[in-house]
């Protein structure tokens, strides 16, 4: 036999048509008949198997039923993941904020700060000088720092100017000072004299960063101020405000009293702080 004669024998077995015929078992009648061959039979059944992959890879793919499946994930939970992760750093940066915040609270309670000395004189002095007696005439070194400043600023539109106001403390409360602000013995405050649930009341516009009971001091009340000033209130009675409360000035914010281990009798310890330095009270508050 050729090999044009096993060809063409091989396309008549494919080609060959054969009768497909549904009959009813009782009757023999021919419900339902159709022509089939080889080949035809081939080609349905490997487009059925093609559509079938096609289809499971689909539904496996793009839909749900792919979380049902050993291995693979849920899209929910990574989605929980994620949003927990991004909670997560957001709460550490917080509460690494917090941790240096209350260190420096910590700090100023405990008066573990530095302390600048000046000549308060000489500054008087300097103030005092006519500014006719003074040599204005610009120096090389300056004229050259100016033209640099002018070129950086040229293009700024956000350069806006300060102006200069007028910054007034109002008194706590009003008695006789029993301690003086004393930076040699670290006595960081003065200590007024005023009876018991004599009402505290804040000398500026502030917002309270703390408000607690301590066991040396007693009701602590702490409030920040603009211009990086610091109030702090001891050994009170009771508190009237509490932590981020804002406050104006001359609100009252606590009762004065007698309050923690390191006091002797009713009176404030009032101390004011400027950008982690102590600052004494009475250069700038009246307590008579």
């Amino acid at each position: 036999m050729t090999k044009k004669q096993k060809e063409k024998r091989i396309a008549r077995k494919l080609l060959h048509k054969y009768r497909l015929v549904v009959l009813n078992e009782d009757t023999f009648e021919e419900r339902f008949a159709i022509k089939l061959t080889r080949l035809n039979v081939f080609v349905i059944a490997s487009i059925s198997t093609i559509l079938l992959i096609a289809g499971t890879i689909f539904l496996i793919a793009f839909t749900s039923l792919k979380e049902f499946i050993p291995g693979y994930s849920s899209t929910a939970l990574k989605k929980k993941a994620m949003e927990l992760n991004y909670k997560t750093d957001s709460l550490q940066q917080v509460i690494n904020l917090n941790e240096q915040y209350y260190a420096s609270i910590k700090r100023v309670l405990t008066g573990d700060v530095g302390t600048v000395e000046f000549n308060r004189d000489s500054i008087i002095d300097a103030a005092s000088i006519d500014a006719g007696q003074l040599n204005l005439t610009p120096t090389k070194e300056d004229s050259l720092l100016r033209d640099v400043i002018d070129k950086e600023d040229k293009y700024n539109v956000f350069e806006s100017a300060m102006s200069n106001t007028n910054f007034v403390l109002f008194p706590p409360v009003n008695g006789t000072i029993s301690e003086a602000y004393n930076i040699k013995e670290k006595h960081y405050a003065v200590d007024v004299v005023v009876a018991k649930d004599t009402p505290v009341k804040s000398t500026a516009d502030g917002t309270v960063i703390f408000a607690e009971w301590t066991t040396q001091t007693g009701y602590v009340a702490i409030i920040e101020h603009s211009n990086d000033l610091i109030s702090v209130y001891k050994h009170n009675a009771s508190l009237t405000k509490q932590q981020g409360d804002l406050v104006k000035a001359g609100e009252v914010i606590a009762l004065a009293g007698n309050t923690g281990e390191l006091t002797t009798g009713p009176h404030l310890h009032f101390e004011l702080w400027n950008r982690g330095y102590p600052v004494n009270p009475t250069n700038f508050i009246d307590f008579k």
